[in-house]
């Protein structure tokens, strides 16, 4: 295990956090609001990545204002988390002002990494906080050894691979590379149909750029063909035996390929969705920190963990698993196209805050009522069935359900909770 500590100035005092604990693998789960960093943090993430209000490329996520950022920032670094933040548009030259100016800023809050892809914001970011060190996004394309030689001589600490990488090809990488250069490489959420998000169907179709933080995903959309002397009558695009005819791709699911990806040398294993609820993430980041652990100890301990992670995986909400590109170039058995439906298995509805004993206050979610079994989902693995017993109103007044996502809820259950659970359903909306 590594220890390391980030300065926040070479001629200031060192940055008023503890240590943070770096084990190999990292697992960095995103965050797209500190209700969901705190998620990330406390259900097992040994790193948190988030966007602030420019540069992020995801425009549509709640991001983080300065504030925010500064709040969880410390949250992160009081339980020894790391932070890192994303700057990777690729920037046009109007950009670069108020990039310098963002950069001054991060500067003064210190998260643990900046993520770039951007060469000129790359070298921006190491004129303004060169104590900052750097990580280079996926959306720089890295798909050979000689681009990682390249951002380490300029200074990079970290390379996060494009997912279009094999395990082949990433242990190649780590053989032909300095040992400090870290690797990085996402194992779970949404694919894409370009490399590495560089696609410009939504600028076309939208005038929404995805490299600048604003797709908006057509690539899931529901498409048809029609013949041009047929206007009219349309066509499905579909799957079949010969192969698959547009769009749509599956969900990254890596949780049954822990050992190979940790004998590939992967530095870092990095959770899409930035755009994703607190329940999700706390999901992914609990099931995924279990796999880790027990792989770490043993094979025999991992396997027979592994029905309960693939059973809990399976409740966030996904489209259809596959392994991507890591054994190869993906076909109809590992990459699947035939539709974008999402599966959702539990429903989302909030997070414990003040508790005492069985009684609570949350932000609710989604509806549940008094009288319904629902499930407290707790950070170290399990999963309390437990009773709603009442809800009451801010006004102090009984309701017998809570309909309207937004409403903060004193509720009291027939099991006692922490602050931090998360209370599900599982099966679906109702």
């Amino acid at each position: 295990m590594k220890i390391r500590l980030f300065l926040t100035d070479m001629n200031h005092e060192v940055a008023n956090h503890n240590f943070i604990k770096t084990a190999r693998p990292e697992l960095l789960i995103p965050a797209a609001s500190l209700e969901v960093l705190k998620a990330a943090v406390i259900y097992g993430a040994d790193a948190v990545y988030i966007g602030g209000q420019a540069f992020s490329l995801r425009a549509k996520a709640k991001n983080f204002s300065p504030e925010e950022m500064a709040e969880g920032i410390a949250f992160a670094h009081e339980r020894g988390v790391a932070v890192h933040v994303t700057a990777n548009i690729l920037a046009h030259n109007g950009d670069l002002e108020e990039a310098a100016a963002y950069f001054r800023e991060l500067g003064e809050l210190g998260p643990d990494a900046l993520i770039i892809a951007d060469p000129g914001m790359v070298m921006l970011a190491k004129q303004i906080c060169p104590q900052i060190p750097i990580h280079i996004s996926t959306q720089a394309n890295n798909t050979n050894y000689m681009t990682y030689r390249f951002w380490h001589d300029l200074g990079a600490q970290r390379v996060v691979a494009a997912r279009e990488l094999s395990l082949r090809e990433i242990k190649q990488i780590r053989e032909k590379t300095p040992a400090d250069m870290e690797i990085e490489c996402f194992i779970h959420g949404s694919m894409c149909i370009s490399y590495s998000g560089r696609c410009l169907l939504s600028n076309y179709l939208t005038g929404r750029d995805a490299n600048r933080g604003a797709c908006t995903h057509p690539c899931r959309w529901k498409y048809a063909v029609m013949e041009e002397t047929r206007e009219g009558e349309y066509f499905p695009i579909y799957e079949n035996e010969r192969g698959t005819f547009l769009f749509n791709s599956g969900d990254l699911c890596m949780i049954g390929h822990i050992p190979e990806l940790m004998e590939a040398g992967i530095d870092s294993f990095k959770i899409e969705g930035r755009m994703k609820t607190a329940l999700y993430v706390a999901t992914v980041a609990r099931t995924y920190r279990r796999a880790i652990d027990a792989a770490k100890r043993s094979r025999e301990e991992y396997e027979a963990l592994l029905p309960w992670c693939m059973e809990e995986i399976g409740r966030c909400t996904h489209r259809k698993f596959n392994t991507g590109f890591y054994f190869g170039r993906p076909d109809a058995s590992t990459q699947i196209y035939d539709n974008s439906t999402y599966e959702q298995e539990a429903v989302y509805l909030g997070t414990v805050q003040e508790a005492e004993g069985t009684t609570f206050t949350l932000i609710q979610k989604n509806k549940f009522s008094v009288g319904e079994e629902i499930l407290i989902m707790k950070p170290d693995g399990r999963n309390v069935q437990t009773k709603v017993l009442s809800i009451e109103n801010e006004e102090g007044e009984q309701q017998e359900s809570a309909p309207h996502a937004g409403q903060k809820l004193k509720v009291t259950l027939d099991q006692p909770v922490n602050e931090y659970d998360i209370l599900r359903r599982d099966g679906g909306r109702t």
